[in-house]
């Protein structure tokens, strides 16, 4: 340890005079034994260390314990090697690739000449925790880039040595060691495996491209998830079962909302009657809350000139994701992507003025994007879907009340259907990225990232900031909500465009009648139809309330001589606007009421001698049970109220 004496500058603003080199775990023990005990890592200058990290310079230093978000991902990231290295140890001769921590669990990537079945997965689940209750450290070190590349090309380990030749000149190469298994990492990691703890589990197998291109060599993948606790680990299994019984792929079959079919194409779904009732009561409820919010409808082509998106600059930034292109008249066609490049030419259709602004475009627009075959899943990832799109074009001045708006419109919707829990994701640029991944306007990304800021702060919105994950033309709101049962999701988007209006010579005439360059605000609140109706089939569990239901309510006659009556209250029903079937099968009544409860029908009527003599209907709810009788128009004018109020209805979590 060095002579030097440096300032540690702890989270409260205590200064610590400590010598060079002295460690995070060290400096937890000088404040006290039991921080020393529960501390798992620090963060030294806003950048994540082990606790044998050596501290050099003056610092500040933020000692993390094993309930801090950041150990999550360590802890994560620690099951993963440990999982490679019990499988090296069961399969002598597996090559480890890659092996990150992700959401809610971590994964390895392996090159074997055979696959892994779950039997193997309880072994390997095994020899972790073997190797966990040994607690051997987690021990970094700095190796000659020559010296890793032998070594891993002498045991074999090529996809290693490839990494390492990918790796830049400068890059420092740092290998953790955990006993005698050693893998290439940059970390960091807890001090010892056995802080990893008891708390994961091996999920499946798939197959995976060497770095995800399918012209690489395919590996396998073994997927496992890690928490803190038990109980938390006993939660996430509790909502993956859950979530399978939702599973929208298989509420969305049994209640006849969409299908697939293999002759129209993967990834385009074709929506059944149920579900195309579900797609208009949402448009309806779109085009209501626009319209009270001063937009403008407007419709735009399925192809376009690729001239067109090559002056917006997303052909050069989201070729790979657009079909290929079709040659029309010798000139490329493209399937449309995405609806602003339109939106931008109608608004340069016309001259504007400062008087018209913000001039408010919305459409439900179907767009075409390419999806990779493997990356498909149900509706949540297709090739084929309708946006609930707009752009609003606005002075400076009007920038953060609008943007402010569309952020509100957000919190109504999450009411209407339940959502309690969200996040704002506030996306910015990464400045050593400009010109390459973003345009290269860096006082423009500054000042359009505050405004946001601002906005959302004014607004008292719940939001954090993710780096680096902006738009190429502006920062970005990602919208996160978490379903019933606690699933997340990615809904939807509020973009800030401060460059393509330029581009396409976009101008207003300000009140000096000089000619100005709105900025351009790109919102999707319910996201796609696709994505969002598979978020609520899930969140409803198919139960979906009165207002969104295919069927509101089915008349189940006791028996065929009050079919007649059942016929007349059918009608006026249907007459009302009230989406209802007539069940006059030769079946028992609880078989009926069975098979609407199995339908998700929320509302049953039940006719029978006395609801004919008292012209009358009897109403079963589903969830509640038998409400009684009532006049068949004051059910119909209470109906009518919970429908077009788009009221919650009783339903359980777990159905």
């Amino acid at each position: 340890m060095s002579n030097k004496n440096i300032n540690i500058t702890l989270p409260d603003g205590t200064i610590l005079e400590k010598p060079s080199g002295i460690t995070g775990l060290e400096i937890a023990e000088g404040i006290s034994t039991g921080l020393a005990k529960q501390s798992i890592l620090v963060e030294v200058n806003d950048e994540l260390r082990d606790l044998s990290f050596p501290i050099l310079e003056d610092s500040t230093l933020k000692i993390l314990k094993k309930d801090a978000d950041e150990a999550l991902e360590l802890i994560r990231h620690d099951c993963a090697h440990v999982m490679a290295e019990a499988v090296q140890t069961l399969f002598p001769g597996t090559q480890v690739t890659i092996g990150p921590a992700i959401d809610n669990g971590f994964y390895y990537d392996f090159a074997r000449n055979e696959s892994f079945n779950l039997d193997d997965l309880e072994k390997i689940e095994k020899k972790m925790h073997e190797i966990i209750e040994v607690g051997h450290p987690f021990e970094r070190e700095v190796w000659d880039r020559k010296k890793a590349i032998e070594y891993f090309e002498g045991i074999g380990e090529f996809y290693k040595t490839e990494i390492i030749k990918d790796l830049n000149e400068d890059e420092v190469i740092t290998i953790y060691r955990q006993g005698e298994w050693l893998d290439l990492c940059r970390g960091p990691h807890s001090p010892t495996t056995n802080h990893i703890g008891k708390a994961f589990k091996l999920m499946k197998v798939a197959g995976a491209y060497w770095r995800g291109d399918e012209n690489n060599e395919m590996l396998t993948r073994i997927y496992g998830t890690a928490w803190r606790t038990e109980k938390e680990l006993r939660t996430y299994l509790n909502m993956l079962k859950e979530a399978e019984k939702r599973d929208h792929r298989k509420i969305g079959k049994e209640m006849k909302i969409f299908t697939f079919d293999e002759e129209v194409g993967a990834g385009l779904p074709l929506w059944l009657p149920n579900g195309s009732v579900i797609i208009e009561e949402l448009e309806n409820l779109a085009k209501e809350t626009e319209d009270k919010a001063g937009y403008d409808r407007v419709r735009t082509p399925h192809i376009t000139k690729g001239s067109l998106y090559e002056k917006s600059g997303h052909l050069s930034h989201y070729r790979e994701s657009m079909f290929p292109a079709m040659d029309i008249d010798g000139n490329e066609y493209f399937l449309k992507p995405m609806n602003c490049p339109h939106h931008h030419k109608i608004f340069a259709s016309l001259p504007r003025t400062y008087k018209e602004l913000p001039v408010r475009l919305a459409e439900y627009g179907t767009c075409y994007r390419y999806e990779k075959s493997g990356q498909l899943f149900g509706l949540m990832r297709v090739r084929s879907m309708q946006m609930n799109d707009a752009h609003i074009y606005c002075s400076e001045e009007q920038f953060k009340e609008e943007f402010l708006s569309v952020c509100k419109m957000y919190l109504k919707y999450f009411e209407i259907f339940g959502i309690d829990k969200y996040e704002m994701r506030l996306s910015l640029h990464d400045p050593k990225k400009l010109g390459e991944k973003y345009v290269d306007q860096p006082e423009l990304w500054l000042k359009t990232e505050t405004l946001v800021r601002e906005a959302l702060e004014d607004g008292k919105l719940n939001f954090v900031e993710i780096p680096g994950e902006a738009a190429f033309y502006g920062p970005k709101i990602d919208v996160q909500v978490w379903s019933a049962i606690g699933r997340e999701f990615t809904l939807a988007t509020n973009q800030v465009d401060f460059a393509v209006p330029s581009r396409f010579d976009l101008t207003y005439t300000d009140n000096q009648n000089k000619p100005q360059t709105p900025l351009c605000i790109h919102r999707a609140p319910l996201g796609t139809h696709e994505r969002f109706i598979g978020f609520l089939i899930e969140h409803f569990a198919g139960n979906f309330p009165l207002w969104l239901s295919p069927v509101q309510m089915s008349i189940i006659p006791v028996s065929e001589k009050f079919n007649d009556y059942a016929n007349t209250v059918y009608q006026k029903l249907k007459d009302n606007g009230i989406r209802v079937n007539l069940d006059t099968r030769n079946e028992k009544m609880g078989a009926k009421i069975r098979n609407a409860e199995l339908s998700k029908i929320p509302i049953m009527i039940i006719l029978g001698e006395k609801e004919v003599e008292s012209n009358s209907i009897s109403v079963r709810r589903r969830f509640v049970g038998n409400e009684g009788g009532i006049s068949l128009n004051s059910f119909i004018k209470n109906c009518k109220e919970e429908i077009n109020e788009r009221l919650q209805m009783p339903s359980p979590k777990n159905d």
